[in-house]
């Protein structure tokens, strides 16, 4: 059991100056300062166990399993924070139950010393404590691959747990560690996958995730939050291509904000700021599934509508129009309006982006003419 032990410690200290390199790097990534403390704490937990009669077992037996629970506690933190779900009530709720958990499991120790109900309810609060970030997992429409399956693990994990608790109850003290049989031999193959598995699981879940960030960054706008001027593109041509294929329409709208260099010289750039990012909200809020929006540069913006014909699309853009028209900002009491120009065609394999944008672009210039805060259609369309 020593040497079990150890090689668990040995695996823990690996996955810490692993943690450690990429923490260097990513300092600022909380989920994996977590699971660096959860991991220094179970390191540390499973090494006192290896040596536990150097201690008097009356202190070793609730000091380490109080230790061993919180850097699981850390564990599930860091599982619930690469998801981005660690909101402030479940904070909360996991600080209690952590104190829960040592206040219940130090008065069954002094109280009543029986192994069976030690095992029977750290097991049962081992499983409740990791039964959440593996349904979170499970269940988010938008989890990867990689995250559904670290999600059915801790799933197995749970249940595995459960089950513990389960057989202990029937066997009496035969589901501890240090009681020689099958059953500890399951347990420390059990100890081993959960290690490597959850080890390695969580680096690729904090390295998948710096991944997206990175591609959300080099995919949207800093300011606007939208689609950049390449992102859109390629998103545009790639439907331009589906909806070929289906014989369906594409519509573009290009548009930008009536006198925009004239909010920045009036009231200062940060309210130009501002009115960005409101217009790019309303739009988007408007918008809702119809079609995506990206932002040119500046003020300009372009709205692509897929499978939307000319009177879908005319319709869509004056009701945006309109409302930006009578939009009230919280923020800042200004108005504003915007001139959009409109073009929509059949789609085929000819058709190209940089075409439908001079297009629009055609179109919008005759709003601007015309007397800005109306919408054009292309006479091409």
């Amino acid at each position: 059991m020593q040497t079990v032990f150890i090689s668990i410690v040995i695996g823990h200290v690996f996955t810490v100056i692993l943690v450690s390199a990429y923490r260097h790097q990513h300092m600022k990534d909380t989920a994996v300062n977590w699971f660096f403390v959860s991991r220094c704490l179970q390191s540390l937990a499973w090494g006192f166990l290896a040596f536990r009669n150097v201690l008097p077992e009356s202190v070793t037996v609730p000091l380490l399993n109080s230790v061993l629970f919180t850097g699981s506690v850390f564990e599930t933190i860091a599982l619930l924070r690469v998801q981005n779900v660690f909101t402030r009530k479940v904070r909360k709720f996991y600080l209690w139950f952590t104190l829960f958990f040592i206040a219940g499991f130090m008065s069954i120790y002094y109280l009543f010393n029986n192994e069976s109900l030690r095992i029977v309810y750290a097991s049962l609060c081992t499983s409740v404590l990791i039964i959440y970030p593996a349904y979170r997992m499970l269940t988010n429409r938008k989890a990867s691959t990689l995250m559904r399956i670290m999600g059915f693990f801790y799933g197995l994990v749970s249940l595995g747990l459960i089950g513990r608790a389960v057989m202990e109850a029937e066997v009496f003290g035969h589901m501890s560690l240090f009681y020689p049989g099958i059953y500890q031999v399951l347990q420390f193959m059990s100890l081993y996958f959960i290690m490597i598995l959850g080890n390695t699981g969580f680096i690729l879940l904090a390295k998948e995730r710096a991944d997206d960030h990175l591609m959300r960054l080099a995919s949207y706008d800093d300011l606007t939050e939208v689609l950049n001027r390449r992102s859109f593109i390629q998103k545009a041509e790639a439907d331009v291509k589906i909806m070929a294929n289906q014989g369906g329409p594409v519509s573009f709208i290009l548009f930008d904000i009536d006198d925009y260099k004239g909010i920045n010289d009036t009231y200062g750039h940060d309210v130009g700021d501002q009115v960005l990012k409101y217009l790019s909200r309303l739009v988007q809020e408007k918008l809702g599934d119809k079609g995506y929006l990206g932002r040119y540069g500046g003020d300009e913006f372009a709205i692509f509508l897929p499978g939307m014909n000319e009177t879908e699309a005319g319709e869509m853009a004056e009701q945006l129009r309109a409302s930006i028209s009578i939009a009230k900002p919280a923020r800042f009491s200004l108005g504003f309006t915007v001139s959009m120009g409109l073009v929509s065609v059949p789609a085929s394999r000819e058709t190209r982006i940089s075409q439908l944008y001079q297009i629009s672009d055609q179109a919008l210039y005759e709003a601007k003419r015309c007397g800005r805060n109306q919408v054009v259609r292309s006479k091409s369309s």
